[in-house]
């Protein structure tokens, strides 16, 4: 049974990951177009960071955890599983739909406070999107617990392709036809670069609202108040939970131009923002792995099987996590022409990010023991804490030391939330994870990345195979203790008989 659940994970892994990390690797295309069409010292793609730092924030504050507490409740009450999406449905329309009128109506107070003065459509153009994005959250919520990953994947790259499309044209495409065609683009204005941004981004989560017209049919069940009410028993500390989360991604750049005040803080925060996304691929394979894995846990029950199976899936997280981390700083040095080479100076915190996006991940893991036991504002508590240990860390250094106290930041946070969760989960329901050969897994991944920077050669040619090598290492040393797993895999693929 749990192998069963098992193949099933990955099955829906390998489908929810080409759209995430497909989509991710494509839209990866728009950071070099932005570093390299926004110059540093400008500042400009600090404010792209920042406005999405704020946006990443209200996404979570409009959903109010109603995706997992959703997938509880249609497990839970499966023959009233309509009601329920009906319900988080229209109640996550209602408060996106009270925030966006409410932005627009205090839009000057509100850009004055977070220095948007001069461009509060901003903020508008980006009120609009996280609003739309919320309604969408539960849409796509469904189609993970229908099992239709291959409609899911579809709509997120669609989004992704037209993003990346309109993105081109603005900032290759328009300038020429401004300059052969100025009465045809009479509309577009070459230093209002950052504002195209977020129009582009705008006009793309429109268009893929129209792809749910059939799962919007589900709205004639109707908002059942004795379900809300059950439900937002549920989902109140996921809401604290994923405040405090959110926060432990987001609050460094949203405080950042507080604490670094200016126009400097602005372009620190754009190399800051720069350099972080070339650690993204670990973002990449944790949500890949999420939108698979809520539906498993939740309609997997509570049993044994259930808890080996996490103890499993964890293993094998860990595993691929270590194995990106090598893989990007084996080829950092190549992997850094994504962005233009006014950013390089950030590159340093690569590692400390991509070594926080692994502690946030098994954190994620851990957290279900609490989801299954109906205790979900241990996770608030965790996160609560994680939270504080970041902010005291920026507050404390990032006026000193800039953009890697942010780096740090993050790490001492989502670490401080990895180990409570554990420790804590141990006693209320304990999960067999074999801690030992995680550790040792990251013991093989941190020692081999200490070698390449300790052996580093001074020619390109000469570090990439060291860092290939040292990475094939980790690759053998996992294929020797995970054989058993390599044999039955390549069984299947019919390559060993």
């Amino acid at each position: 049974m749990a192998q069963n659940s098992l193949k099933k994970l990955f099955s829906d892994t390998m489908i929810y990951g080409m759209s995430s990390i497909i989509g991710r690797f494509l839209n990866y295309l728009l950071v070099p177009l932005y570093t390299y069409k926004i110059a540093a010292s400008s500042g400009g793609y600090g404010i792209v960071t920042q406005v999405y730092a704020y946006t990443a924030l209200m996404l979570v504050i409009l959903t109010f955890g109603m995706e997992t507490t959703f997938f509880y409740f249609a497990n839970k009450y499966k023959d009233r599983s309509d009601r329920v999406f009906s319900t988080a449905l229209i109640s996550v329309g209602s408060v996106a739909a009270l925030f966006f009128l409410l932005l627009v109506g205090f839009i000057r107070p509100i850009s004055g406070v977070l220095g948007y003065e001069a461009h509060p459509e901003f903020l508008v153009m980006m009120g609009a999107v996280v609003a739309i994005d919320a309604f969408q959250a539960i849409l796509f919520a469904l189609l993970r617990f229908q099992g239709r990953a291959w409609k899911f994947a579809a709509l997120k790259l669609l989004f992704i392709v037209f993003n990346i499309g309109l993105n081109l044209f603005i900032f290759l495409v328009a300038p020429s036809l401004a300059q052969s065609h100025p009465a045809l683009m009479s509309w577009y204005d070459a230093d209002y670069q950052v504002g195209y941004i977020f129009l582009v981004n705008l006009i793309c989560t429109g268009c893929i609202t129209f792809g749910f017209l059939p799962e919007l049919r589900k709205l004639r069940f109707g908002l059942s108040t004795s379900l809300l009410k059950e439900m937002l028993r549920y989902t109140w500390p996921l809401l604290l939970f994923g405040i405090a989360g959110i926060l432990n991604q987001v609050a460094d750049k949203i405080c950042f131009t507080h604490l670094v005040p200016g126009e400097e803080g602005r372009v620190q925060l754009g190399i800051y923002g720069a350099c972080v996304k070339i650690a993204m691929i670990m973002a990449m394979i944790t949500q890949a792995f999420r939108y698979a894995y809520e539906p498993f846990v939740f309609g997997g029950g509570k049993g044994r099987d259930s808890k080996e199976s996490q103890a499993q899936v964890m293993k094998y997280f860990v595993i691929c996590a270590l194995l990106a981390f090598l893989a990007v700083m084996a080829y950092l040095d190549i992997f850094k022409y994504v962005i233009d080479s006014a950013y390089w100076e950030g590159l340093r915190v690569v590692p400390i990010v991509m070594m926080a996006e692994i502690f946030m991940s098994i954190y994620f893991n851990l957290s279900f023991w609490y989801k299954l036991i109906e205790q979900t504002w241990w996770g608030a508590v965790f996160s609560a804490i994680g939270c504080a240990v970041l902010l005291a860390v920026n507050i404390l250094f990032v006026p000193r030391y800039g953009y890697m106290a942010c780096a740090w930041g993050g790490f001492a946070g989502y670490g401080v939330c990895m180990l409570l969760s554990y420790f804590v989960g141990r006693k209320k329901s304990p999960v067999p994870y074999n801690v030992p050969v995680l550790l040792g897994y990251f013991a093989l991944a941190l020692g081999l990345y200490a070698v390449s920077v300790w052996l580093k050669p001074a020619a390109l040619g000469w570090e990439l195979v060291l860092n290939t090598l040292l990475v094939l290492v980790y690759v053998a040393v996992v294929a020797y203790n995970e054989r058993a797993l390599f044999k039955s895999v390549l069984k299947k693929l019919h390559i060993l008989k």
